[in-house]
């Protein structure tokens, strides 16, 4: 099962629906915009789908993923001879694709030269296969066109025709970004588990409450492509259990903004000043790379933070780690030998606290005791 349609219900889904119904009505040329793995590609198929041309084939070729010399080739076909290996005549995607669409993916890509001959083929629909002086054929082909760029910033730089910005850009179409329609995330992560249990014929894993929340609020800078790739690696190693915050890559932990939790869940009871210090110093080691030794450590030591502020930072770590120690060693940007030492400075200067609360009992897993922190008392 692959995601071969829009999922959402939002006001951004809604309003791509109606753009893709009126790109579907006619043989303009469309160019789609979003940032890298947003969909784009799934638009345009769903265009193709929905046109006159659906009967031809859609073809897909991606400008970025070759060479000028490579992409002519791809595009326009080449003859016998014409360089070294090319031992017969062949069709290019463009030739391939009559009556139908080609869709050129990362077009912003593209060098002067290779924007010159693009130019030339949609004023003219002219073939001339590479290595010939003649013209081969002519061609009825649509063409869609998609890029992560923000085109009139490279017309104006003059790294992208502006004559040729204006043949692809009949029809725009911007896909939204995943945090823009982060009411839609659910959504994708149902279909995924889906898919992916399926696809590997295991049971479809849960999400806690505290999972889907963070992976709500986590800003997918790599978008649906990237939700897709979260969820196959959680199907992967998931167990019987729920799918917990500790069980969540390290990219997540670090780029999701945690909600403070209730003061019950608190071990102790910090002032807004101890608060705000660990808010700020919690943000240098996850967003800052900071590690802890130098960012919570050091200045401890020079008595520049209180045993509060240490616990209000130990605290948070644990609530975006689900009360696991050893990710936190990773959190704080430490190295995985300083797991020992970074316990026995907590339980030395009494900065420790327990695990449990901020995981639930009914989904502690067997074996990790350890990794939650309970460990022989180390060395101080």
């Amino acid at each position: 099962m692959e995601l071969n349609s829009l999922l959402g219900e939002t006001a951004a889904v809604r309003s791509l629906h109606e753009e893709i119904t009126y790109a579907s009505r006619c043989d303009a040329k469309v160019l789609v915009t979003g940032e890298s793995g947003v969909g784009k590609e799934v638009v345009a198929r769903l265009i193709h789908a929905n046109s006159g041309r659906r009967r031809a084939p859609l073809i897909t070729v991606n400008c970025a993923a070759l060479s000028d010399t490579l992409l002519e080739t791809e595009l326009f076909g080449h003859v016998r001879g014409s360089f070294t290996g090319a031992y017969r005549d062949r069709q290019g995607a463009l030739e391939l694709a009559h009556r139908g669409t080609v869709f050129m993916d990362e077009v912003g890509e593209t060098s002067p030269r290779m924007q010159g001959l693009l130019l030339r083929f949609l004023e003219a629909g002219e073939i001339q296969r590479v290595g010939s002086d003649a013209i081969q054929s002519r061609v009825d082909v649509r063409v869609i066109a998609a890029t992560n760029r923000q085109l009139v910033d490279s017309v104006a730089a003059k790294t992208f025709r502006e004559d040729l910005y204006y043949r692809l850009n009949v029809i725009h179409i911007r896909v939204p970004s995943l945090r823009e329609r982060r009411e839609d995330i659910p959504r994708f992560l149902k279909f995924f588990l889906n898919q992916f249990s399926r696809q590997y014929s295991v049971n479809q894993p849960t999400l806690s409450t505290a999972t889907l929340s963070l992976l709500s609020q986590y800003a997918w800078p790599g978008n649906v492509r990237e939700l897709k790739n979260i969820v196959e690696r959680l199907v992967v190693r998931a167990s019987d259990n729920a799918i917990e915050p500790r069980d969540l890559p390290l990219e997540v932990l670090r780029g999701t903004a945690m909600e403070q939790p209730p003061a019950a869940a608190a071990a102790t009871v910090t002032t807004a000043p101890a608060r705000h210090a660990a808010d700020a110093l919690f943000e240098r080691m996850v967003n800052g790379g900071e590690s802890f030794w130098s960012a919570v450590y050091a200045p401890f030591m020079s008595r520049d933070l209180t045993r509060d502020d240490v616990r209000a930072i130990v605290r948070r770590g644990l609530e975006r780690t689900g009360g696991n120690y050893r990710v936190m060693v990773e959190l704080f940007n430490m190295p995985t030998d300083d797991y020992k030492r970074f316990l026995g400075v907590l339980r030395k200067y009494q900065c420790h606290m327990p695990f449990q609360q901020f995981r639930s009992a009914a989904t502690t897993r067997p074996g990790l005791k350890e990794q939650a922190g309970e460990t022989p008392q180390p060395a101080a």
